[in-house]
């Protein structure tokens, strides 16, 4: 046992019984004991009045009280600690459990000892009543400073996570990963993304994921902060800002973008040091004070101004990019909802589901959630939810469109069966399109006498055209020309097995549209000066010229390259197709989170619903179309797709001329030769409408004049948009090559106008021709021939309806005001005027 005097100046030197005068420490320290408490025992437990005071010498001891509403609150206790002096001098019990962690070695002083020492000084007493009273105000300015501080942060407290990131996509595991990476540490985060993301909740993600959890969070919107910045750094002498409420916890900048700028210096300030400096009215500076706050930011873009100031940026994924999540956050939403209400949970339909990913949520999981609740909010008790409920649940340009396979499902049925188009191409036009053209050779010349020239340029023409504006390219779907060209493929791959090549399809993209331009213009000039719509085996050799060019693209390239680049037919169907009420699509949103196989674009076997087939003859993805020029409507996708993503829409006719569109140059001069090639057909009304004779019986003057013919008919738009040019100095014009699409009505009109002539007289005329073809007499056959009046009325009309539809056209495209677009829009009427007096009037 050590002298008194050595524990006396050691109770002075390593405990807080210093306060007492020497006399009373000295006498303390002849009545201490040694004892030795082995580890992990209870020295002493709560609730109980104590039999001695404790003074710790060696080890290490643990206190806490047992809740049974929270857990307990353990303190460590470490040489030098006092037990129980003040509860045996208050005759009180002890507050805390005591146990060893390690093996202590203890001086006791015995109760009745300590007591009797109090009797004997009472000024014993006196020092641990002043004792208690300064702890007391010590307390009691330590509860007023707290209370203080959680004035301050109430209003932008933070108390939970809202909800977790929901989902198993790439995206969704990727910020769970970059998430718990920023919680590991205290350095600053930029979490940026769309509106109606949560942010703000990937930051309480960081927070409430960390080591300091149990510190608060607070979150302030940047609009809302004062210029001088008090409510964040607080005031001289004055109320303190959040950065000292907040201690080490964390605080949540919403919305940085809205930051006054006059707060960005002490921003940069506090990320660069980790100090800031309290708001004065005047004097002199202020010390910069520390912060252990934690800074989060949330953003709508990244912030240049805090570039390299910042440790983490966290990018959320907008909705649309993450579909595949959608049905996990849709069942996680109603999961909440009802739980919340006390409503039975409610199931989701996979057409509503297909609609909900068709959709680009602009808001995000906030409108996400609007959605469901609003759904639920609309639906009975233990019904589904359809897709009728979610009918805000669609994009602005898809709100015009409307599902023909949903509002038929028999055409769907047909679509999907083995007639469309197969049975039809295989058993109807093959065979159909091989006599005709045996006919065309072997039969009479003329038209009059010849039933498949008839057909040919007295039905085919008319109805193609009249079919542009409502089924588009419909007709190469059933091209006998790719017909021969496919079952020519297969043949030969089966007599000699290889691997076709590969599209050149930068190549094709660069010059097929010149290609086929230069065909379409030879294919008008040959059928001016040799006369082909009267003359049946020349006819017949184009028709196999174009189907030649299929052949070998089919021998040489897999799928329809020809159709897609070189096809001068196909090239016009294209053009003309813009102009559509119809379109293919699919639902980008079912496409990205459900598909993984792309069958409808590659082929594949059979998968669910889906067919086997050999994926898309233009290599062209429905979810990735934005225009009619690069669908056939074969429907092999609609067939292949398995998630019935595949839509058939009535739609605003040329709607993507306005909203998707990509001018190209090689369409814009097919454009302009097809409204040249109108006026070559008239080339004799035109001749007498100018009253010159340009003897054209020369075959070089009648070369020279129909190229010229074609020709003119492309510089009246071209000198239209440079008088648009010159004209437009306050709001400049759109470019050519976008502002000439507007024409498209004006080019199908006139062409439909040509040819509905034919279409009425000749091609009523079919049954005594097609007794005349083969010899015989067709007399008292019935012949259906509309009066010239009737012809001339509805060629007049479709010229009128044109001219209307070109200026409604041009200014969609052109969003500008009707004045600046008038000299285009008088162009526009003069060709129409041109058209009327070559066709109509004469």
């Amino acid at each position: 046992m050590a002298s008194s005097d050595a524990v006396t100046a050691w109770l002075q030197a390593h405990t807080d019984l210093d306060l007492f005068p020497d006399k009373i420490l000295d006498r303390l320290a002849r009545k201490v004991k040694e004892q030795t408490v082995a580890a992990n025992r209870r020295l002493v437990l709560e609730d109980t009045l104590p039999e001695a005071v404790y003074i710790l010498r060696k080890g290490h001891l643990e206190s806490y009280r047992t809740s049974l509403t929270d857990s307990a609150q353990a303190i460590s206790l470490l040489p030098g600690a006092v037990l129980h002096l003040f509860d045996i001098l208050l005759d009180r019990p002890t507050s805390q459990t005591v146990i060893t962690l390690t093996d202590c070695d203890f001086w006791v002083v015995a109760k009745p000892d300590l007591l009797r020492i109090a009797e004997q000084y009472p000024e014993l007493n006196r020092i641990v009543s002043q004792k208690l009273s300064q702890d007391l105000a010590q307390v009691s300015q330590q509860l007023a400073d707290e209370q203080e501080r959680q004035a301050i942060m109430r209003p932008y407290l933070v108390p939970k996570i809202n909800r977790g990131i929901v989902g198993s996509s790439r995206y969704a595991k990727r910020l769970r990963e970059q998430l718990k990476e920023a919680a590991q540490t205290r350095d600053s985060v930029l979490i940026f993304g769309e509106p109606g993301l949560e942010k703000d909740n990937a930051a309480s993600l960081i927070h409430f994921g960390s080591a300091w959890r149990r510190e608060p969070m607070v979150k302030i919107n940047c609009n809302t902060l004062q210029l001088s910045g008090a409510d964040l750094f607080g005031r001289v002498g004055g109320k303190p800002g959040l950065l000292e409420a907040v201690g080490e916890g964390t605080i949540l900048l919403n919305n940085i973008q809205e930051l006054p700028q006059e707060l960005c210096p002490p921003l940069r300030q506090l990320l660069e040091t980790q100090t800031y400096s309290p708001v004065q009215r005047e004097g002199s500076p202020v010390q910069p004070r520390q912060s252990k706050a934690r800074i989060i930011f949330t953003s709508e873009q990244i912030q240049p101004e805090l570039d390299g100031l910042i440790a983490y940026r966290i990018k959320m994924p907008p909705l649309r990019v993450s579909k595949a999540d959608l049905g996990a956050q849709v069942e996680y939403y109603i999961s909440l909802i009802t739980k919340e209400q006390g409503i039975a949970k409610r199931q989701v339909t996979p057409e509503a589901l297909r609609r909900l990913q068709s959709y680009n949520f602009p808001g995000n999981i906030v409108e996400l959630q609007s959605l469901v609740e609003r759904a639920i909010a609309q639906s009975s008790p233990n019904e589904d939810l359809t897709a009728e409920i979610f009918w805000a649940a669609q994009d602005r340009q898809q709100r015009f469109r409307l599902n023909l396979l949903n509002a038929n499902p028999w055409l769907r049925r047909f679509l999907r069966s083995p007639w469309w188009p197969t049975r039809i191409n295989y058993g109807l036009v093959l065979p159909l399109f091989i006599f005709v053209v045996i006919i065309l050779f072997v039969g009479p010349q003329q038209r009059s006498q010849n039933f498949a020239l008839n057909l040919f340029w007295a039905w085919w023409w008319p109805l193609i055209l009249i079919g542009f504006p409502f089924v588009g390219r419909l007709w190469c779907s059933v091209c006998p020309f790719m017909i021969c060209g496919e079952l020519l493929q297969k043949l030969s791959l089966w007599l000699v097995p290889r691997q076709l090549q590969r599209w050149p399809r930068q190549q094709a993209e660069q010059w097929g549209g010149w290609f086929l331009f230069g065909l379409f213009a030879l294919i008008f000039l040959w059928e001016e000066l040799w006369n082909l719509e009267d003359t049946a085996y020349l006819s017949s050799c184009l028709l196999l010229l174009i189907t030649v060019g299929a052949v070998i693209c089919s021998q040489i390239f897999e799928r329809r390259f020809w159709c897609r680049y070189l096809c001068p037919i196909g090239g016009m169907n294209g053009l003309f197709a813009k102009l559509s009420m119809t379109e293919l699509r699919a639902q980008q949103g079912t496409c990205s989170a459900e598909c993984n196989t792309y069958q409808c674009y590659k082929g594949g076997p059979e998968k669910g619903e889906g067919q086997e087939t050999d994926g898309c003859p233009l290599y062209s993805h429905p979810a990735q179309l934005e225009d009619n020029r690069d669908c056939v409507l074969c429907m092999t996708c609609l067939q292949a797709c398995p998630h019935r993503s595949v839509e058939f829409n009535l739609r605003p006719p040329g709607i993507e001329l306005w909203t998707t569109h990509t001018p190209r140059i090689y369409e814009v001069a097919l454009l302009l030769l097809l409204l040249g090639g109108i006026f070559l057909h008239r080339l004799p009304e035109l001749q007498a409408w100018i009253g010159l004779d340009l003897h054209l019986q020369q075959f070089s003057t009648h070369l020279l004049v129909s190229v010229l013919v074609l020709g003119i008919a492309a510089i009246m738009p071209l000198l239209s948009h440079q008088v648009l040019c010159q004209l437009s100095h306050s709001l400049k014009p759109r470019p050519f090559q976008e502002l000439v699409y507007g024409y498209l009505p004006l080019v199908l009109g006139g062409t439909l106008a040509h040819y509905l002539r034919l279409g009425l007289t000749e091609a009523g005329q079919i049954l005594p021709v097609t007794w005349a073809t083969f010899g015989l007499s067709g007399t008292g056959l019935p012949v259906w021939i509309a009066h010239p009046a009737v012809i001339r009325f509805l060629q007049g009309s479709t010229l009128l309806f044109a001219v209307f539809f070109t200026w409604v056209l041009t200014q969609k495209i052109a969003r500008q005001p009707i004045v600046v677009l008038l000299p285009q829009h008088l162009t526009s009427l003069g060709l129409g005027f041109c058209l009327w007096s070559v066709i109509v009037g004469m």
